[in-house]
């Protein structure tokens, strides 16, 4: 955004004070909206991204003050200035603790009212940068992928090597191994991280709704339409538009989503206007497309288009030696979480190592996560973990007390055949078995 430019909510039922304060305004640069009551005024505001309100305060109806209020409550980033013929001392040092950015008397000095504009529209940008930065932040923290294995060095390198692409990903995996990680991490980490990222859930959202989803409506559009309302693709601009398993889609909005890729246009639904968007598409999907392409349940020319780099993230137990990284950063997010501190015990520890994870990450953060809250003392113990890894490990014993009777009886047979020199009918007296178990017992050993 231009620093010097931005958008200004004009509010005043006097038609020649909005007419003036509109052509000065639209002379400095900035794009003015205008409204000439409370009312028309909240509704311009849930369509338009604004950098400042300038309001009068007595109008008929609701006043400035009320609509003050609704902005601070609803919209508190956006700096209001008041502008009244009925001014004084009294009411400017009211205005200002509550919290509105400046006031002005009817009329104003209109190079100061410029200035203050400018002052105003450049607070919002500045709280819109910080809060980017942060939100920026915050996402880099929590989908950070750690993992040392051979497969994930692979994947980041060819994340890193991509990231600024323009061209449309498709990332594949299984449910939990971290594709919305790695959609993240494309665009944090690429030019495009000061614009927005916009996740997309296809199969949580019912495909009744999800065209209205993506591409906004008009108001009276369909029935619960009472406001306009724009998509997510529009909510994008330029950013990056997040398909998370977008094999759910239904067919015929595949075909609409095709259309958006090539003609880079959508229209709200119950509107005609053509707007332009130019997001870069990231999708993921746990289906094999191809799949479903043959099937005739995913669209062959839409596969195409969003295919055009495609990223497979393995599953957890392809990357088992990721597993202590893991579970030591998910330990550390989780006891700064809950002010405790625990370690993980060489048991637990071994039980996470051999666990076949069919939840992948996912599953495996949520155990700790329930290990932590759960855990009296100051270690993790297996009595810590779910019933399914108590059963796991019951098993695991049992087959470790196996494994270790057959080595032991292996290794008599082995002394008996060495003491009789191999002669094994001989072995099997000694053993106290039949010649037919002797022979089951060598044939199992070779």
């Amino acid at each position: 955004m231009n620093k010097s430019g931005g958008t200004v909510l004009v509010v005043d039922d006097e038609p020649n004070a909005l007419k003036v304060l509109s052509a000065i305004l639209s002379e400095a640069g900035y794009t003015v909206i205008e409204a000439s009551d409370v009312d028309s005024a909240v509704k311009l505001v849930g369509k338009n991204r604004l950098d400042v309100v300038i309001t009068d305060v007595r109008m008929p109806g609701k006043d400035g003050t009320q609509l003050f209020e609704y902005l601070n409550d609803n919209y508190p980033d956006i700096p209001v200035i008041y502008l009244t013929a009925y001014g004084s001392v009294e009411t400017a040092v009211q205005a200002i603790t509550q919290g509105a950015f400046y006031f002005f008397t009817k009329p104003p000095d209109y190079q100061q009212l410029k200035r203050i504009v400018a002052r105003a529209v450049e607070q919002t940008y500045l709280r819109r940068e910080v809060k980017r930065l942060q939100n920026q932040l915050e996402s880099g923290n929590r989908y950070q992928i750690h993992g040392n294995s051979p497969e994930i060095r692979k994947l980041l390198e060819t994340v890193k090597s991509i990231r600024n692409s323009a061209s449309s990903i498709l990332i594949c995996g299984s449910t939990g191994t971290g594709k919305e990680m790695i959609a993240r991490t494309l665009h944090y980490t690429s030019e495009r991280s000061n614009l927005p990222f916009v996740a997309v859930n296809c199969a949580a959202i019912p495909k009744e709704l999800m065209e209205a989803e993506l591409f906004g409506y008009q108001k009276g559009a369909f029935t619960g339409a009472v406001t306009t309302r724009i998509g997510k693709f529009e909510e994008a601009a330029e950013g990056t538009v997040f398909l998370d398993e977008i094999g759910e889609m239904d067919l015929a909005l595949q075909a609409k989503l095709l259309r958006v890729l090539e003609e880079r246009e959508i229209a709200k639904l119950g509107s005609n206007k053509q707007v332009k968007v130019n997001f870069k598409l990231i999708s993921s999907t746990n289906r094999d497309l191809k799949k479903d392409v043959e099937k005739g349940d995913f669209r062959e020319d839409l596969y195409y288009r969003i295919n055009v780099v495609q990223l497979n993230v393995p599953s957890l137990a392809e990357r088992r030696e990721d597993i202590p990284l893991l579970v030591s950063e998910f330990v550390k997010e989780f006891c700064a979480r809950e002010k405790k501190m625990l370690r993980i015990s060489d048991e637990v520890m071994t039980l996470l190592g051999n666990y076949q994870w069919p939840g992948n990450v996912r599953q495996l953060r949520n155990v700790i996560e329930r290990a932590i809250i759960l855990a009296k003392g100051d270690t993790i113990l297996p009595k810590d973990l779910s019933d399914e890894f108590r059963t796991f490990d019951n098993k695991t014993r049992t087959l470790r007390t196996i494994t270790s009777l057959r080595e032991t009886e292996m290794q008599a047979i082995k002394n008996a055949m060495n003491l009789c020199q191999g002669n094994k009918s001989k072995a099997a007296r000694m053993l106290g078995i039949s010649r037919k178990a002797l022979y089951k017992r060598l044939e199992e050993q070779l």
